[in-house]
């Protein structure tokens, strides 16, 4: 099992399920299903088929569900399904609730050859759960951590000196595709003259960002990043911008509604 289940199961079972050990008899057999109670993008269902021993899935992850629709259902002891129950919704809730945002943005940008990415701003510990959601609802999966790809933010410039600095610093050490954030046009001159292969422009309008991606014309991938929304997705994406990075995937997606409903076998 994995260690986050066992873990988040420990955390709400602690020593027993007082409730459910004093009114159900441990012999008492049940039937549960999980059930959609608004449109969502599924995510999480690994997390089920750890936690029950019996269950079968209605739909797969990626799938986009109406309200109202069985996702799994899963047999046992009444005592058991109880209480496991609410350690597998919140999971199901919250690993859905990124792939639908996910899916969000990306139906958004559809119509561009602009892809999303989501980023390392996740829940500690999720990491890898909520990246395989957000991918659930189609968008790019960026690095998973520090150790994976090249990132040159602010700090790091401010750090090695300059940007020439930085990305001659990084290319003696490392043979990673470098990613640089500028912050200026004097920035983002320098970083094409040292051959930057992706270019991080941070908090420009959709209008300021055009600009810059057609001073860029093609010599670096473009990533825009800062802020950016549902409502504002698809401006940033029209500009030309190779990608468009979301944090708001993993640190404020809402959990979706989603029941258990539970009957004697």
């Amino acid at each position: 099992m994995n260690p986050i289940i066992h873990l988040a199961l420990a955390e709400d079972i602690g020593a027993g399920d007082v409730t459910t050990n004093a009114c159900v008899r441990p012999e008492t057999q049940a039937t549960g299903v999980f059930l959609t109670r608004e449109s969502l993008t599924l995510a999480g269902t690994a997390i089920l088929t750890e936690i029950y021993r019996e269950i079968h899935l209605h739909h797969k992850d990626g799938e986009t569900l109406p309200p109202n629709t069985p996702i799994a259902t899963v047999h046992g002891s009444a005592r058991q399904l109880l209480e496991v129950e609410r350690t597998a919704l919140n999971f199901l809730q919250r690993l859905s609730g990124v792939a639908t945002l996910a899916h969000a943005f990306v139906e958004r940008v559809a119509h561009t050859h602009c892809k999303i990415l989501d980023t390392r701003k996740t829940t500690p510990g999720f990491r890898e759960l909520e990246k395989a959601a957000s991918a659930a609802g189609g968008a790019t999966n960026h690095r998973m951590g520090l150790y994976d790809a090249i990132l040159i933010k602010n700090n790091h410039i401010a750090a090695a000196g300059s940007v020439s600095r930085a990305i001659a610093n990084t290319r003696a050490a490392s043979k990673l595709p470098i990613e640089i954030e500028v912050r200026t046009m004097d920035e983002l001159d320098e970083a094409l003259a040292y051959q930057a292969d992706h270019l991080l422009l941070d908090n420009l309008s959709p209008r300021e960002a055009k600009a810059w991606i057609k001073r860029i014309d093609g010599r670096a991938k473009v990533e825009l990043s800062g802020g950016i929304t549902l409502e504002t997705v698809r401006d940033y994406a029209e500009t030309g911008a190779d990608f468009v990075s979301v944090g708001a995937i993993t640190h404020s997606a809402r959990a979706v509604d989603i029941s258990f409903r539970l009957e004697l076998a």
